[in-house]
């Protein structure tokens, strides 16, 4: 492709049965916002897309389990996901979802198109069903054991352990999600896509064409796919919740999500084009347009293998030029899990961190799962804000701002002769344009951002080398030059920081007052405005800020600060809460024990009792020593709670107490009887305690 007129960049649709999650962020939004807002500032005509995808089986499931409609669930997540998305300053130019009426109308007139042009095969086919539930079971609907790997809690259209694509009746040991039965095999009709048919153009198209710039990731993967041979894929689905199949036959049915969702692209760019006054299809229709999907890589055989497969079928589309997949992240060493909750999710954390989204941005692209899966820790996000955010670039920044203030009443001094050190860093400033450019474009965003970090180093080192602090009492002139050069610095600083650190950006430009936007996060109708100063201002003007220009006075603002460590311990802490929560909540109840008789029951002793002393058995995490009085006597009882009281905590407390237990002894002392208690979900210990005060001795029937 020559010089593209135009971008569409398009983020992967996130499911609306919950919040958005950092694993999210890093796989698709933070490096496709990277990109999109880094065009932008190139002066290129973009048009950055996503929205909701409001079709998936997880909705449904979700909506069964809490008994309210599809519709309930996807109302309510959408709103929460389009804000988080704005407050984190996701700048899509427009954000849609696929319940929209021009959604449902676009994925109808593209099916009727393939279908029109007999690109469909029509299948009668063995599926899952539910007896119990009286309904076919579509992919999430069945868990099982994966036939190619062995994990036991594969789904019923892909195996997140392995990665593999599945059929549902593929599944060893299927189960349904509804009932928990074993499904029965029940025929339906079904209209397939041919992949197969396809095979030959998407092996010349990616295998032979000029897709070897693709990362090796979505390379290998889509190779092994073709290699391994394409089967039909069924594009339809024996659900009530979804966009109806529009041609005869296809009462009861729906257009399977895989197939609607990528649609869905397409017809939020008509709903922002239609708001704009624009025309949509260039963006989609014109060889001058480059077309780049930022994906998970689940989702990478849907990307470039399916939907490719369904645009050439079309006939009047464009291709992907790029699918630059992530790979997962993990969390402090374990796989990111919403089930589980084990994960932060994006509005808690904008809620905890309050004007800190730059924090989070910056860490995730540093430590992105570009080629490989990683950790995200609350240590390295600590650091990353200390030692990088903090000590580097706005610690130069700080210094730069406050000399100026301090020398110059905010005024850009005017240089005199430059030394070859000046030349040399300027010189050093005007290339970093191109370089970071060059990651960009390679969709290397770490490398990028480390790049970006450089920069600063950069303005750190030079201010150290030259002591502007020392020269003012001797070499005023020097001084002017130095702090004129730091001053050019600090605004490439602000517009290269722009895609990476847009809140800061914006911060930034102000302090140095740039004529800038209002925001750093452009709204929809605004997202395509740029600063007066572009990318490439940076190489190519001999100045940003010119002598005599005022910057902002008084005590400036810091652009970022330390994060303490019990703010960090707290994160650490609601995780391992989570966990526990999780785990008790998932914690098999015991079985019933032997059934006993009336008369067995009746030979229990079961009596209210205070406590009226309490020591830790010495030597022991678990034991406590108390001396209880039971009505009928005061007796010693050992009992393994010291995990979850104090001695001072239980006395005077009443109790239930079995007090014609057989006497044990417990490391030399003799218990004579024993204290009931029971667990809360979260394994805390608690009383079994009489809802009011009552007589010690008083039995309990």
């Amino acid at each position: 492709m020559n010089t593209p007129k135009r971008y569409t960049i398009t983020a992967a649709l996130p499911y609306t049965n919950g919040p958005i999650h950092i694993g999210h962020l890093a796989g698709v939004y933070v490096p496709a916002d990277i990109y999109a807002r880094f065009k932008r500032l190139t002066g290129k005509d973009v048009a950055f897309i996503c929205g909701s995808d409001e079709h998936g089986v997880p909705i449904t499931i979700k909506a069964k389990k809490e008994g309210v409609t599809p519709q309930d669930i996807v109302d309510k997540f959408h709103a929460i996901i389009k804000t988080s998305f704005e407050d984190f300053g996701i700048t899509f130019d427009n954000y849609s979802r696929t319940s929209a009426k021009i959604h449902h109308d676009t994925a109808s007139e593209f099916f009727k198109t393939l279908y029109d042009k007999h690109e469909f095969v029509e299948e009668v086919t063995e599926q899952l069903y539910d007896e119990e539930a009286n309904q076919f079971l579509a992919d999430r609907f069945v868990t099982g054991t994966c036939p190619k790997c062995g994990n036991e809690d594969a789904y019923g259209d892909q195996c997140e352990s392995c990665g593999s694509s599945l059929n549902a009746t593929e599944l060893i040991n299927p189960k349904s999600a509804i009932t928990g039965n074993s499904p029965t095999l029940k025929e339906t009709k079904h209209w397939f896509l041919p992949l197969n048919k396809h095979e030959a153009f998407l092996r010349e198209w990616i295998l032979k064409g000029h897709k070897k710039d693709w990362k090796p990731n979505v390379y290998g993967q889509v190779k092994s796919w073709i290699d391994d041979g394409l089967r039909p894929r069924a594009v339809t689905r024996d659900l009530d919740w979804g966009i109806p199949v529009p041609v005869p036959g296809g009462e009861g049915k729906v257009l399977y999500v895989w197939f609607d969702a990528p649609i869905g692209y397409i017809s939020a760019t008509k709903e922002w084009a239609e708001r704009e006054g624009k025309d949509w299809e260039p963006y989609w229709k014109d060889d001058s347009t480059k077309l780049v999907h930022f994906i998970g890589k689940d989702n990478i055989v849907f990307h470039c293998i399916i939907f490719p497969s369904m645009l050439k079928a079309e006939g009047s589309y464009i291709l992907p030029d790029n699918v630059p997949a992530n790979e997962f992240l993990n969390l402090e060493g374990n796989k990111l899990s919403t089930s589980k909750n084990w994960a932060v999710w994006l509005p808690d954390y904008l809620k905890d961190f309050p004007n800190q989204q730059d924090v989070l941005r910056y860490a995730l692209t540093a430590n992105a799962p570009e080629s490989k899966d990683n950790d995200f820790t609350w240590n390295d996000f600590q650091a990353r804000n200390n030692n990088e955010l903090v000590a580097i670039f706005g610690n130069f920044i700080n210094r730069v701002v406050v000399l100026t203030n301090k020398y110059y009443e905010g005024v850009v001094p005017k240089p005199s002769e430059y030394s070859e050190v000046d030349k040399e860093t300027l010189a050093a400033v005007k290339a970093y344009p191109a370089v970071i450019e060059s990651s960009i474009e390679r969709y290397r965003f770490r490398e990028a951002s480390q790049e970006l970090m450089n920069l600063a180093r950069l303005g750190n080192k030079y201010l150290a080398d030259e002591e502007p602090w020392k020269l003012i009492k001797t070499d005023e002139e020097r001084t002017q030059t130095i702090m004129f050069v730091a001053l050019q610095i600090a605004s490439a600083l602000a517009v290269l920081s722009e895609p990476f650190l847009p809140f800061t950006s914006n911060k930034l430009k102000k302090i140095l007052r740039f004529a800038i936007n209002d925001s750093a996060v452009p709204t929809e109708q605004s997202s395509n405005k740029q600063d007066t100063i572009l990318w490439h201002d940076i190489a190519t003007k001999a100045i940003i800020l010119p002598s005599g220009h005022t910057i902002q006075q008084g005590k400036p603002e810091l652009l970022f600060t330390k994060i303490e460590d019990q703010t960090i311990q707290e994160q650490l802490d609601k995780l391992e809460a989570n966990k526990r929560a999780n785990e008790a909540a998932n914690k098999e109840v015991e079985p019933q024990k032997d059934t006993i008789t009336f008369d067995d029951f009746t030979k229990l002793d079961i009596r209210v009792g205070t406590i009226l002393e309490a020591e830790k058995m010495p030597k022991t995490k678990k034991l406590l020593v108390l001396k209880v009085d039971t009505g009928i006597d005061t007796r010693t009882i050992v009992s393994g709670i010291a995990e979850s009281f104090t001695p001072e905590e239980v006395i005077g407390k009443q109790v239930t107490v079995l007090v014609n237990l057989a006497p044990r002894k417990l490391r030399g002392v003799e218990s004579e009887g024993m204290i009931l208690m029971t667990e809360t979900p979260e394994g805390k210990l608690v009383f079994v305690n009489p809802n009011t005060s009552v007589n010690n001795g008083l039995q309990v029937s």
